[in-house]
């Protein structure tokens, strides 16, 4: 198990920074915004994580319980801005599926 599966569980308490770990922020694209009307909602999380981990840590921060996780890897990029080349990070995200009642707010 790793450590961000122990600062995460009910026995040793809830701690909002490893969770914030786990989940880095809201993918917020046009594609994304049309899933979130399906009650699919679409995260940027850490590279090591799981969907287990996923799945308590949307539980602990937005009190839903989701249905299913998907976990995708994005790939890095290759980008050239004036004439200099570069990367777009890659990184890892998950879609994170809930019922039809539930719904997570984002401000």
């Amino acid at each position: 198990m790793s450590d961000l599966w122990l600062a995460i569980s009910p026995t040793s308490g809830t701690n909002i920074m490893i969770i914030m770990e786990i989940i880095k922020k809201p993918r917020v694209t046009e594609k994304a915004s049309f899933a979130a009307e399906q009650n699919v909602y679409t995260f940027n999380v850490a590279q090591s994580v799981n969907k287990t981990e996923i799945k308590k840590a949307i539980f602990e921060l937005y009190k839903v319980k989701p249905v299913k996780v998907n976990i995708l890897a994005v790939p890095v990029k290759k980008v050239s801005i004036k004439g200099k080349a570069g990367s777009k990070g890659g990184g890892k995200k998950a879609l994170v599926y809930l019922k039809a009642g539930d719904k997570i707010e984002f401000i």
